[in-house]
């Protein structure tokens, strides 16, 4: 029994011994060579020497090319013997080296290291400058202007985002800088995209102004003012209140004044009635027209303006009437009712009637024509009565 104890205590020390062997010489050999999985700019340097790893780097620069990405599915590339690309090394790799523990290569079977160099190569920039004046896509035949998301014009929907073109020209010294960089480390592609290299419009779609200020137009065009005239409606919707509205740089919508007053001018010719013609059926059993006169329904042009102006920014459907400067008994053919005082200066006698029945009827004196000082004829109202 004491033998076989003794026997299991010489196999495991044995076992232990070589172990020990075995990681002391890994150790010592990564004191001059990288670690299990490691790698630097993507070339696979464990078990490798310093002067490995730089034979490696120079046959991959050797062969390098940086493929672009364009836009629009365009690409091309830059050879680095087009360049006169070669390697430099300043020691750079054997810091990195020295920078590893040799005797953690236990750790690194299951945590691989990623090293990268600072700078590895160096190139001919007259060289560089002459490839990239030579690509497809610096020449301007091929570069479109990028152009400014803006407001699209009005629909039957209201306004919409016009989405900007972002266009294929290049800023040039955004471009050749991403190259170099790329070229540094070699980096198989640049995406031009994603350096940045391409010239953006001023106003892009996320413009937080510009789409406010769709907003905005929307809210004047889905607004709805409808006139009630009693006799007749009349509508004024996004249509043509679309063709008021304009936007400044600054964003700033406007309504056109002079439009505006036009269109308010034209509905109050419309349903104005004040200093026109009426017809009266006299009490004498004729009919008769009723010239001139201050009497009858007159909107108020300025104020309306306004008013105009704030139901737009309240951005609500409304039914109202005008403003009105003065206002008549009712709409219609004859807009003063069936109370009114019925005045014939030839035959000097009034009539007074009260919703349709006759009130009063009397003999009167009116003014004096030899003084100038006659009586108008006309449709006026009545300023008092006593």
């Amino acid at each position: 029994m004491k033998k076989e104890k003794k026997k299991i205590f010489v196999i495991v020390g044995a076992v232990v011994a070589c172990l020990a062997v075995v990681y002391v010489g890994f150790g010592i050999f990564f004191q001059s060579h990288f670690c299990f999985g490691t790698t630097i700019d993507g070339i696979k340097a464990d078990g490798k020497s310093v002067e490995k790893v730089e034979q490696l780097i120079t046959e991959e620069i050797d062969s390098y090319v940086l493929n672009l990405a364009e836009r629009e599915d365009g690409s091309e590339s830059i050879s680095g013997e087009s360049i006169q690309i070669a390697p430099i090394f300043n020691g750079e790799v054997e810091e990195l080296l020295n920078g590893q523990n040799g005797f953690a290569w236990v750790v690194t079977l299951f945590k691989h290291d990623n090293l990268e160099l600072a700078k590895v190569v160096t190139f001919d920039e007259d060289a560089l400058d002459s490839q990239i004046d030579q690509l497809n896509c610096m020449q301007a035949s091929e570069q479109r202007e990028p152009v400014d998301a803006t407001v699209s014009a009005y629909t039957a929907d209201g306004y919409s985002l016009v989405p900007a073109d972002y266009g294929t020209t290049i800023d040039k010294n955004t471009f050749k800088k991403a190259v170099e960089d790329s070229i540094l480390v070699l980096a198989d592609e640049l995406d031009l995209d994603e350096a940045d290299c391409y010239v953006k419009p001023e106003i892009e779609d996320d413009n937080e102004k510009l789409l406010a200020v769709i907003d905005e137009m929307n809210s004047y065009v889905g607004t709805t003012i409808t006139y009630d005239f009693d006799v007749a409606k009349e509508v004024l919707d996004g249509e043509r209140i679309s063709e008021w509205l304009s936007v400044d740089d600054d964003f700033n919508v406007s309504v056109d004044d002079e439009a505006l007053s036009a269109y308010v001018k034209a509905m109050a010719k419309n349903y104005n009635t004040a200093y026109g013609n009426r017809t009266l059926d006299t009490s004498y059993g004729q009919t008769v027209t009723i010239y001139g006169g201050n009497y009858g329904w007159w909107v108020d042009n300025a104020a309306e303006k306004e008013m105009i102006l704030e139901d737009l920014k309240a951005g609500k459907d409304v039914t109202r009437e005008p403003v009105y400067s003065q206002t008549a008994n009712s709409h219609g053919e004859n807009d003063y009712g069936n109370t009114y005082v019925e005045i014939n200066l030839t035959a000097q006698h009034l009539f007074f009637y009260k919703n349709g029945s006759l009130v009063v009827e009397s003999d009167f004196v009116s003014g004096n024509l030899a003084k100038n000082h006659g009586t108008p004829s006309g449709s006026f109202g009545v300023t008092y009565k006593a």
